[in-house]
């Protein structure tokens, strides 16, 4: 309509999320993308479960991953989270931070029953046996400290008159 001030939906970078809205999405969520650089200095990621506790992002892999060799090379990581699945509306963040990995037992512990609640909800007996999987020699638990985010909220577009 003539006179009528068009909204510039292509910079998204005022539809954030704020604090309560990304700590609901990282703990609805338990997938994520882990993206980390290669040697030769390409990045590439993996999809990979997680569990949010502490303002940190925990998963798990076998040291003989080339992601833990990398990691141990440079700490520097990201990792993509979306409401893909989750009964939240259409949000995303990506969090650039450091990644410590754990090889003892006592991070172990509460660790692993905490990823199998987690993604078995409800289910002791299939908890119990995802646990005795994860228990293997070479099991690291790697722990992602947020530096930076950067979110997107659709429903902040949609209440500017977007999609």
């Amino acid at each position: 309509m003539a006179g009528e001030k068009k909204e510039n939906y292509e910079e998204v970078a005022q539809f954030t999320l704020d604090s309560e809205a990304c700590e609901k999405l990282l703990n609805a969520q338990s997938e994520c993308t882990f993206i980390w650089r290669m040697r030769d200095g390409w990045p590439i990621g993996v999809i990979m479960s997680y569990v949010w506790r502490n303002g940190k992002a925990w998963m798990t892999a076998s040291s003989q991953r080339p992601r833990i060799a990398a990691v141990r090379r440079d700490d520097r990581v990201s990792m993509v989270v979306s409401s893909a699945g989750t009964s939240l509306p259409p949000q995303t963040m990506t969090i650039r931070g450091r990644c410590k990995l754990y090889t003892d037992e006592e991070t172990k512990r509460w660790f692993c029953p905490d990823l199998a609640r987690t993604l078995i909800p409800g289910d002791p007996a299939r908890q119990v046996r995802f646990i005795e999987m994860l228990d293997s020699p070479r099991r690291v638990v790697m722990c992602v400290t947020p530096e930076k985010v950067i979110s997107f909220d659709s429903r902040k577009m949609r209440w500017r008159g977007g999609a």
